[in-house]
């Protein structure tokens, strides 16, 4: 039985290992976005798309990773999405050009879909007991939230010691070991499934949806807001996400079951992890910027800059946000988590050009770190809280669905809205560093709204059942 548990917790090292890799990315490449703009000559908007290719496949095809992996046995599609993000990665570390370097953070994406969709179900086979899970998914939190405090820190030393591809390069290695490890630890499972209907469709009309809907915001300000080209994309983007709705609504085995949304609860949390994933993704994007163009912090000191909030965030997942939604249920945390997002990034509104760290920078990362760190798992709580158990996988996917997605199409517009302040303001005969700074402001702004928007929704529609009411 010793030796059983003793394998079991080794395959779960191995599928953290997998998971730190993606958090890894995600930070890493935050701290590297000013040296891939200069290096790659990437415009303001367009920059966005480092991050909007990964967040947008990931985000596509993370339901339709889930239901391969049940289709046709979680370890095998594991391997497919590690082998597919470390190969990617391995180009992204040696693209020297905008398209490559995009092209290989998709497929860095869909590997990431894949692995993170299989990894959890992979967890719960693991561990069957309630109490083993529950120690299981805190550690599975810490190294999620953990991973982001390493990533920034280890970003910086990369980019400020070696190059911005090496970010991408450190992957590599441990991707090859995470591939060595899964093929010895890894069980064999495969979910006993009624059907094995791919609902192919569905995720290439949403994928593509959205696709074209940020490649129409990013694009927006160079071509016009209501010029033919954007217009137009808009327009087939609503189509081919109307089209995706026809088809969940007919197919077999659909990607994202449309009655799971007459859920009341299931549905106000992904309207809420959507508006706050917007701001999340802009906060990370758009302050790493201003810490790097603006105040002229380097690589490092952007990573070190960002330590307070990801170890608060880390620091949550290890248990105190399950203290916090025992003692005041799932209602309080969340909202009062997303209010303090929102003060974190009204405070980065009024970051001048000449900003101090302590006084400037600081406060908003802590703010921002206890929002975030209250929040997340009280959202995720609230989209599975009136679900099925046998419902629950899928929901918890539609919710880092809808976060993803979020993030994605948050990102787009903020970042867009952000280069057309500075591009008004620079034909006005502002300095660049003064436009740059005014620019990120508005964007940091309407983050701040979306956040504050989130934190309403949940505060005023929310259902408390017995289950997540506070218990004293």
């Amino acid at each position: 039985m010793t030796e059983s548990l003793s394998n079991r917790w080794l395959a779960f090292t191995v599928l953290c290992l997998g998971t730190l890799m993606e958090v890894l990315d995600t930070t890493i490449v935050n701290v590297a976005l000013p040296s891939i703009r200069t290096d790659l000559h990437f415009s303001e908007a367009s920059l966005a798309w480092v991050i909007n290719a990964y967040l947008l496949t990931f985000g596509g095809f993370l339901l339709l990773g889930g239901r391969l992996g049940d289709i046709f046995g979680q370890k095998k599609l594991f391997l497919i999405g590690i082998t597919l993000f470390t190969t990617a990665s391995l180009v992204c570390g040696l693209a020297h050009s905008q398209q490559l370097l995009i092209l290989s953070r998709a497929v860095q994406g869909l590997g990431g879909a894949i692995t993170a969709a299989v990894s959890l179900s992979l967890i719960m086979n693991l561990f069957t007991k309630p109490e083993e899970r529950t120690k299981a998914m805190g550690y599975f939190g810490f190294i999620a939230a953990g991973g982001g405090s390493i990533g920034v820190l280890l970003g910086g030393f990369l980019t400020n010691s070696f190059d911005w591809h090496w970010n991408f390069l450190v992957n590599v290695p441990i991707g090859i070991t995470v591939i060595i490890l899964s093929l010895k630890l890894l069980p064999n499972t495969r979910a006993d499934v009624v059907h094995r209907h791919l609902d192919v469709a569905g995720a290439i009309t949403v994928t593509s949806s959205l696709l074209i809907a940020v490649y129409a915001i990013v694009n927006g300000n160079q071509a016009g807001w209501i010029s033919t080209q954007t217009l137009v994309l808009l327009t087939i983007a609503v189509v081919l996400m109307g089209a995706f709705l026809w088809i969940e609504s007919r197919v077999r085995a659909p990607l994202m079951p449309l009655n799971l949304f007459k859920l009341h609860n299931l549905a106000t949390a992904n309207v809420i992890g959507i508006l706050w994933a917007a701001s999340m993704f802009a906060w990370f994007f758009l302050s790493a910027l201003y810490l790097q163009l603006v105040l002229h912090y380097s690589p490092l000191q952007v990573g070190l800059a960002f330590l307070p909030a990801n170890l608060i965030m880390a620091a949550f997942s290890l248990g105190l946000s399950a203290k916090l939604v025992i003692r005041f249920g799932i209602k309080v945390p969340l909202s009062l988590g997303l209010l303090m997002a929102a003060v974190g990034l009204l405070l980065f509104v009024r970051a001048p050009v000449n900003g101090n760290f302590l006084t400037d920078v600081l406060p908003s990362m802590v703010l921002l770190g206890l929002g975030a760190g209250m929040a997340f798992n009280p959202v995720l709580l609230a989209a599975m809280n009136d679900v099925k158990p046998q419902e629950s996988g899928l929901a918890s996917g539609l919710a880092n669905t809808s976060f993803m997605m979020g993030g994605a199409l948050g990102l787009a517009i903020l970042a867009s809205l952000a280069a057309f302040t500075t591009q008004g303001l620079l034909l006005n005969g502002t300095s660049q560093i003064e436009a740059l700074n005014s620019g990120y402001h508005s964007a940091f702004l309407v983050g701040a709204i979306f956040a504050a928007l989130a934190a309403i929704l949940g505060a005023k529609l929310l259902r408390v059942s017995a289950a997540s009411a506070p218990q004293h």
